[in-house]
Formats: C-alpha cells, structure tokens, sequence
C-alpha cells in the first residue's frame, strides 16, 4: 500500500508543477500583451540561448524614454507660448486703456484750464465793475458836495455814458439818503443841446451800473 501511494503522490506534484509553470507563462504573456513588462527582452538570453535573438533592451528603451521626454517638453514649451501671447495681449489692451485714459485725463485738464480762465476772466469783470461802481459813487459824493457851477463845469467835460452813470449815481444816494436830488438842478446849469442828450441817452438806455 506505502509503496503504490508514492507513485500518485508524485504524479500529482508533477501534474501541480506543470500547472504551475503553465499559469506562470500565461500570466508572464498576458503581462506582455498588458506592456507591464517586456516579456521578448527577459526572455531574450534563452532566445539566444536557442539560437534566436531576442529583443534588446538598451537603444529602443531609451529611444522611447527621450521621446517621451521630447513629447513633453513640446508640450510644455506650447504652454508657454500660449501663456506669452495671452500676455503680449493683456500688456497691449493694458497700453491701449492707458492711451485712452491719458487722452481723456488731458481733455479734462484742458477743460479745467479753460473754466478756470473764464473765472478769472468773470472775477476780473467782476472787481473792475465793482471798481467802476465805487468809482462813480465816490465821484457823485464828491460833485455833490461842491459847489453846483463848479460840478457842472466837471460834468460838462465827462463822456455822455459817464455822466449819465454820475447822475443815476447821485440819484441812487439822495434816495438812500433821503434828502434831494441835485440832478434836475445840474441839468438845468448845463448847456441846452449837451442836457437834451443826456436826457434823451438816459430814457433810451438801461441802467449800466447800480
């Protein structure tokens, strides 16, 4: 009985060993045909072995490796010239706005400068009738308080326009005053054509200074 065991035993280790060998080939093929390994490159001493070649392992890996490389560098350098042209674009539209803004902050600067001429220009109008009017008013105080002749012969050699604003200056004070106008009485000592005009001048125009 012992000895008819040990001829099955053994029968099924080596029936064990072949399935062994069998599932290891397979799954070393199916390794291959995955590109986990390169079974053509392991294999290739029992190639030679056999009098065949195998596939060597050192120019094609390396071929494949700087390829591979290649490939990611181009890509890579793409990135960067798509990144540099975006940005070549931003500084463009960046400049161009920065024109844009520098024309119109100039346009307002010129504006700017402009109202601020017409304001001094209307201030300078401004202070020179107010000096005209303070003229007139200190020269009306001053001719009625002389002697009526002699503020007649003064009148006598003004313009027609300042002697009318002298009159209507006089009036203006007499009513503030409350006392009498000496205008109708400076009239009636000055010439009949010059008083006539004056007159006439001072029915037909608007008042020019208050």
């Amino acid at each position: 009985m012992a000895s008819s065991g040990k001829p099955r035993i053994l029968g099924k280790i080596i029936v064990l060993l072949l399935l062994i060998l069998v599932l290891a080939g397979g799954g070393f093929v199916w390794f291959d045909y995955l590109n986990v390994i390169d079974a053509k490159t392991l294999l290739s001493p029992l190639y030679r072995f056999m009098g065949r070649e195998g596939r060597s392992s050192g120019t094609l890996a390396d071929d494949e490796f700087l390829s591979l490389d290649a490939e990611r560098l181009a890509i890579r350098l793409e990135a960067l010239e798509l990144r540099s042209l975006e940005l070549e674009k931003q500084e463009q539209d960046i400049q161009s706005r920065r024109g844009e803004i520098e024309q119109m902050a100039q346009a307002l600067e010129e504006r700017q400068k402009a109202l601020d001429e017409r304001e001094t220009s209307f201030n300078a109008l401004v202070q020179a009738v107010e000096n005209k009017s303070n003229n007139v008013e200190q020269v009306a105080r001053y001719l009625t308080g002389m002697p009526p002749q002699q503020a007649v012969g003064i009148i006598t050699e003004m313009e027609d326009q300042d002697a009318i604003d002298v009159f209507r200056k006089a009036e203006e004070l007499a009513q503030i005053e409350g006392t009498a106008s000496i205008v109708s009485y400076w009239m009636s000592l000055l010439p009949a054509d010059r008083a006539a005009t004056l007159q006439r001048k001072m029915v037909g125009r608007p008042v020019t200074i208050n």
